[in-house]
């Protein structure tokens, strides 16, 4: 059982949970920097997201492969767009509500099972223990998404230790020809361009981060 992971995923949850808790209608239109996307289109990818890791564990539990979302890339798109309009409230309890049944889900899961394959919508395949850590990171870059407080500045020095080394091994394959990778001194600046969440003059525009 990945505990460590598991641990970082629920406090990660009542941060974001905070975060959204005084959330407004007004709030869940406003546009976020992700392309096309409110408040509520990033709520709702994070709830589904949620039922995507129970859908993977619960089919591991089984001995099955499932993919990460029916339909693919396509079906992801459909839920995350019907369900981003709805009010706030609706919005807010769906994010919750997804959490804990992902975390009820969790705790069923036997100890081999967490060694066994699951797949990612991209294609990816990977052992049920590595996705809580997974979990982890969605909660983290899409709570600085929301832009209702807090940003890349507030990731743990735990986050910024766990994942600034593995985005640093995907820049080989984002840069754009000719493009150096620049030196970038601060370690939470660096983490949140390699996430595609810090742009200033100087620094390549990197291809997306999977």
């Amino acid at each position: 059982m990945p505990e460590r992971d598991l641990a970082r995923v629920h406090a990660a949850q009542d941060r974001f949970d905070a975060a959204i808790a005084g959330l407004t209608d007004a709030d869940a239109r406003r546009p976020t920097a992700l392309p096309g996307w409110t408040v509520g289109h990033v709520l709702a990818h994070v709830a589904r997201n949620a039922d995507s890791h129970c859908r993977r564990a619960e089919a591991a539990v089984r001995g099955l492969v499932i993919e990460q979302y029916e339909g693919g890339f396509e079906g992801r798109a459909r839920e995350i767009d019907a369900g981003a309009a709805r009010s706030a409230t609706e919005l807010v309890d769906d994010v919750r509500r997804s959490a804990e049944e992902l975390e009820a889900v969790w705790a069923r899961v036997p100890g081999p099972a967490w060694g066994r394959e699951t797949v990612d919508v991209g294609g990816r395949r990977r052992p049920l223990g590595q996705l809580p850590g997974r979990r982890w990171q969605e909660l983290e870059v899409h709570l600085v998404d929301l832009g209702l407080g807090p940003t890349h500045r507030d990731w743990s020095d735990d986050f910024v230790g766990a994942w600034l080394p593995r985005l640093r091994t995907t820049l080989a394959d984002r840069l754009g020809a000719g493009d150096r990778a620049p030196e970038i001194e601060d370690r939470r600046d660096e983490l949140a361009w390699l996430y595609g969440r810090l742009t200033r003059p100087g620094l390549p525009v990197l291809a997306p981060w999977g």
